[in-house]
């Protein structure tokens, strides 16, 4: 009769080492999967704002640029903390009565804006009293933007 002979001990070792790390690979790039689904990044950045004088007032220019992981829209616009507008889309529903120095804003680009794009807000002022502030030469402006994904994100600029 022949013996049998199974492998040996160090043998099966190397195999059921290497089947182990062959398995934590494959769920190491299935958990990196899962978790950048749960971790996309809402993240939006000023790429200028600025004031230009015009007749009687200014006209604030406002440059901004999704650079996260995930669409946004601007739902609204604060100007030194007081609703200046609601936003739906492109369009921008101006808040006259609490902000009495407001003539109008309006939005071109993107909105909502995919990550990479950009949106442009237009904001014109007239001179003089807003209510909470004097809209004059010197004056510092934040113009603060609210997102659907809940963050506001703050500018400051001083009218020339």
């Amino acid at each position: 009769m022949a013996k049998r002979k199974g492998i040996s001990p160090v043998i099966a070792t190397v195999i059921i080492v290497a089947v182990t790390i062959a398995v934590a690979i494959a769920v190491a790039f299935w958990m990196t999967g899962i978790v950048g689904l749960f971790t996309a990044a809402e993240k939006v950045e000023f790429v200028t704002l600025y004031a230009t004088p015009k007749t009687g007032g200014w006209e604030l220019t406002a440059i901004v640029r999704n650079v996260g992981t995930t669409s946004t829209s601007i739902d609204s616009i604060f100007i030194n903390g007081v609703l200046a507008a609601t936003v739906s889309g492109t369009t921008a529903t101006s808040q006259t009565s609490t902000l009495k120095c407001l003539n109008s804003i309006t939005i071109s680009g993107n909105n909502p804006m995919t990550p990479g794009q950009n949106a442009t807000v237009t904001i014109s002022l007239k001179a003089g009293d807003c209510g909470v502030f004097q809209a004059q030469s010197g004056v510092s402006i934040e113009v603060k933007f609210h997102t659907t994904g809940g963050k506001e994100y703050p500018k400051l600029t001083v009218l020339p």
